[in-house]
C-alpha cells in the first residue's frame, strides 16, 4: 500500500504527467458533454412535438402560433440567404458595443467611489437615484432627445451595462484585501501604482462580473429599444414580423438574441481566463 501511494504522489510525476493530469482534471467529462446534447436534443425534439402533433389536435390555427423548429429553420434559413439576418445582427451587436465603449466610464468612477469616501459619499446619493429606474423606461425621452436611430438606442444601452459595472467595480475595490494594500506601500509604492498595480488588478475579477451581467442587461436594454424606436436591428426584426403574422421569423430572432447573448458572454469567459489565470472564479 504505501509503495503503490508513493507512485500516485504528484511529487514522483514529470512535469508532463502533472500537466496532462491537470487538463485531465480541468476539461469537461464526456458525460458532461453528453448530458449538455441530450438536453438540447430533448427541448428541440419535445418542441417538435408539440407543434407538430400536439397543437394541431387542438386547434390547427394554433400551429400558426408555435411554429415547430423546422418551421424557424426554414425560416433562418431564407433571412440568411437573403442577408437580411447578418444586417440585423450586425446593427443589433454594433450599437451594444459602442454602448458598452461609452459605459465603461463607469470603471475608473467605480475604482473611485470604492477608493475614496469623499467621492462615494458625493456621488452615491445620485447614483443610487438614478439606478433604480429600468433602462426602457427611459425610452419615451431618449426618443425625444435623440430621435429613433442609434443614438437613441445606445443611451438605452448604455444605462443598461453602466450601472452593474460601476456598482461591481465599487465591490471590487472595497473587497481587496488591506494587508495587501499596506504591503504594497511599505514596498515604497505611490498611491497611482497602489491602485492601477493593486488595487485594479484584485479588483478584476469582480470587474469581469461586472461587464457580463452588464453586457446581459444591455442587450436585453437593447431588444426592448429596438422594439419601440429603431428602423434596423434583431428587435426591430421581431416587431416587424409581429406585424405580419410571422411568428417563425419572432422566433428566428428570438433565437438569435440568446444565441448572441451566449456567444458573448462565452466570449467573455474566455478572455477572463486568459487575463486572471490566478482568479479560481474566473478559471473555474
Amino acid at each position: 500500500m504505501p509503495e503503490q501511494a508513493s507512485l500516485a504522489s504528484p511529487s514522483t510525476l514529470t512535469a508532463e504527467e502533472l500537466a496532462a493530469l491537470q487538463a485531465l482534471r480541468s476539461a469537461p467529462g464526456w458525460f458532461d458533454r453528453s448530458a449538455r446534447v441530450l438536453g438540447l436534443a430533448g427541448f428541440f425534439g419535445l418542441w417538435q412535438l408539440i407543434s407538430s402533433v400536439v397543437l394541431p389536435r387542438l386547434d390547427a390555427n394554433l400551429v400558426t402560433l408555435m411554429p415547430p423548429p423546422t418551421a424557424v429553420l426554414a425560416a433562418a434559413w431564407e433571412l440568411i440567404l437573403s442577408g437580411d439576418l447578418f444586417k440585423h445582427f450586425w446593427a443589433s451587436l454594433k450599437r451594444e458595443m459602442i454602448a458598452f465603449a461609452y459605459a465603461s466610464v463607469a470603471i475608473p468612477i467605480g475604482i473611485l467611489m470604492g477608493w475614496s469616501k469623499t467621492a462615494q459619499s458625493l456621488l452615491e446619493p445620485v447614483f443610487e437615484m438614478l439606478r433604480p429606474i429600468p433602462p426602457i423606461a427611459w425610452i419615451p425621452l431618449a426618443i425625444l432627445w435623440f430621435g429613433i436611430g442609434d443614438l437613441q438606442n445606445q443611451f438605452i444601452i448604455f444605462l443598461g451595462i453602466f450601472f452593474p459595472l460601476l456598482i461591481n467595480t465599487i465591490t471590487g475595490v472595497k473587497n481587496v484585501e488591506h494587508n495587501v494594500v499596506r504591503a504594497a506601500r511599505c514596498l515604497g509604492a505611490s498611491e497611482m501604482e497602489v491602485l492601477t498595480k493593486v488595487v485594479f488588478r484584485a479588483a478584476m475579477p469582480q470587474i469581469i462580473t461586472g461587464v457580463r451581467v452588464g453586457l446581459g442587461v444591455g442587450w436585453m436594454a437593447l431588444v426592448a429599444a429596438e422594439l419601440v424606436g429603431a428602423t434596423s436591428g434583431l428587435g426591430w426584426l421581431i416587431s416587424d414580423a409581429r406585424s405580419v403574422l410571422r411568428t417563425d421569423i419572432i422566433l428566428v430572432g428570438m433565437v438569435s438574441i440568446g444565441a448572441a447573448g451566449l456567444l458573448i458572454d462565452q466570449g467573455l469567459r474566455m478572455v477572463a481566463k486568459k487575463l486572471l489565470p490566478w482568479s479560481l472564479a474566473m478559471t473555474k
